[in-house]
C-alpha cells in the first residue's frame, strides 16, 4: 500500500503536527504533498525521512493547481490518497479522480458548526465541500462531535469513520528543571503565577479574552505561544492595559517556543512541553473545537486547564478529567477562575485517564484499518460487473444533452448552526 498525504500547509497548526506524528507511526510507505507553506513542519517531516514536495500554490484560486495535483499522483503509481484540511480535500479528491485513484480517504480535523480552519461556513463552502466529499471512499472526523456534524451535513453514515487526534503523552511530563529554566530564560520570579495557552493567534482562538482577564489579575503573568494576524493586536492591548511586562507573547516555530535559546530545526516543539512544565494553569478560550489538543498535551503535564471548548474531554465522562473545567467565555468569569485557582496555589495533578486514551500509536493502528477496508471496498467494486444503463426514453436530437433549468431545481437545504 503506496500512500500520499496532500495538506493544504505545513508551516504550523494541529493538523500538521498530528500528521507528523502519524507518519511516524503508520506501517505504509508514505510521501507527503503540500499546496502551500512547507515551513518547519515539512522540514521535521523531511528529517523523518518521508519525502515532501511543496506545489506552491498561489492561493485559493490557482488554476494551475489541479492539473499539476493530478499530473503528480499519476506519476506515483499511489494505491490511496489521503487528504488533510478543506483546500486539500478540495482539490486532492477531485485530482485524484482524474488520475485514476479511486480511494481517497479525507481527515476532517477542524470543523465547526460555523466556520471551518477559520473560514465562515457559506452556502457555497458547503456546497463544494459536499460535492466533492462524494468523490471519496471514506471520510475521517476526529471526534464524535464533528462526525456529527457531517451527518447533519449529509455525509452518508457509512462513509464517517472516527479516528481521534493522538498525542506522545511522555513528552510532556511535568519537569522541574525545565520549569526553572523557562523561566529564568524569560525573566519570570519562580514563585511567580503563571498562565498559559498555546495556539494560533486568529480571532476565533479568541485569546484576547485571555489577554484582557489577565491584565485584571496584578502579579499574574502570562506566556502565550503561538503566531498569528492578531499577535501586533494582542500586543497593543497589553500595554494598553499597563500589562505590557506581564504578557509575555513568545513566537513558535514547528511548535518549539522561540526564547532566543535555539532548538533543533524540524524538531516536533521540545519547549511546548517546557513551557508547560513552566506555567500553572493552561486556558484554552477558544469557544470551537474540533478535537482540543493544547487541552490535552496540559493535562499530560499535570495542570489545571480552563477551556471553553474540547470535545476529546466533553465527549466523556467528568472523571476522564478531573482537572479540566469548562468556562462560559467571558473576561470576568475567566478572571474569577483565574484568582480562586491562584489562591488555592493548584499543585500539579497526576495526569487523567483522558491523557492514555488518546494515544497517537491507537490513532495510527485506527487510521489503517480505515485503508484497508477502503481499499478492500474499491477492490469489491471493480470486480462487481457494471449493468449496461437502460436505453433513454426519448433521445435527444443531434447528441445534445439537456440539463436541468436552474429555476426549476429545489432549494437547497438550510443547515443549524446550533
Amino acid at each position: 500500500m503506496k500512500v500520499l498525504h496532500v495538506i493544504t500547509g505545513l508551516d504550523m497548526g494541529g493538523a500538521a503536527q498530528q500528521l507528523r506524528l502519524l507518519l511516524r507511526r503508520l506501517p505504509a510507505p508514505c510521501e507527503v504533498v503540500t499546496l502551500t507553506g512547507p515551513g518547519p513542519v515539512a522540514e521535521g517531516i523531511e528529517a523523518d525521512g518521508t519525502p515532501v514536495t511543496h506545489l506552491a500554490t498561489t492561493g485559493p484560486h490557482d488554476l494551475t493547481t489541479l492539473p499539476r495535483l493530478t499530473g503528480l499522483i499519476r506519476a506515483g503509481g499511489y494505491d490511496l490518497v489521503h487528504t488533510h484540511l478543506y483546500r486539500a480535500c478540495v482539490y486532492g479528491r477531485v485530482a485524484a479522480r482524474m488520475a485514476g485513484v479511486r480511494t481517497v480517504v479525507a481527515t476532517e480535523h477542524s470543523l465547526g458548526d460555523a466556520v471551518i480552519e477559520g473560514r465562515r461556513l457559506t452556502r457555497g463552502v458547503r456546497g463544494l465541500y459536499r460535492a466533492t466529499e462524494r468523490l471519496g471512499a471514506a471520510t475521517v472526523a476526529v471526534s464524535d462531535t464533528v462526525a456529527a456534524r457531517l451527518r447533519r451535513w449529509g455525509v452518508p453514515e457509512e462513509r464517517i469513520h472516527v479516528v481521534p487526534n493522538g498525542i506522545e503523552a511522555h513528552r510532556f511530563g511535568f519537569d522541574p528543571a525545565a520549569r526553572a529554566l523557562v523561566r529564568t530564560r524569560l525573566g519570570l520570579p519562580l514563585d511567580a503565577f503563571v498562565v498559559g495557552g498555546v495556539g494560533r493567534l486568529v480571532p476565533g482562538k479568541r485569546f484576547d479574552v485571555l489577554v484582557r482577564a489577565v491584565t485584571q489579575l496584578p502579579g499574574v503573568h502570562l506566556l502565550l505561544a503561538g503566531e498569528g494576524p492578531e499577535r501586533e493586536m494582542l500586543r497593543r492591548m497589553a500595554e494598553q492595559f499597563g500589562s505590557g511586562d506581564r504578557i509575555h507573547l513568545l513566537g513558535v516555530r514547528d511548535g518549539a517556543i522561540d526564547t532566543g535559546g535555539g532548538g533543533e530545526t524540524g524538531d516536533a516543539g521540545p519547549d511546548i512541553p517546557g513551557l508547560l512544565s513552566a506555567i500553572d494553569v493552561f486556558v484554552s478560550p477558544s469557544p470551537e473545537e474540533a478535537f482540543g489538543l493544547a487541552v490535552l498535551e496540559a493535562l499530560a503535564s499535570g495542570l489545571h486547564v480552563l477551556y471553553g471548548s474540547c470535545p476529546a474531554v466533553d465527549e466523556l465522562p467528568a472523571d476522564q478529567a478531573p482537572g479540566a473545567r469548562r468556562f462560559s467565555l467571558g473576561v470576568h468569569e475567566l478572571a474569577t477562575s483565574l484568582r480562586e485557582l491562584r489562591r488555592e496555589g493548584p499543585a500539579r495533578l497526576p495526569v487523567p485517564p483522558v491523557v492514555r486514551r488518546y494515544d497517537i500509536a491507537r490513532s495510527a493502528e485506527a487510521l489503517m484499518a480505515v485503508y484497508e477496508q477502503a481499499l478492500a471496498t474499491a477492490r469489491a467494486h471493480r470486480r462487481t460487473p457494471v449493468p449496461a444503463p437502460a436505453p433513454p426514453e426519448r433521445a435527444h436530437p443531434a447528441g445534445v444533452v439537456s440539463l436541468p433549468d436552474p429555476a426549476r431545481a429545489p432549494a437547497p437545504p438550510s443547515f443549524s448552526n446550533r
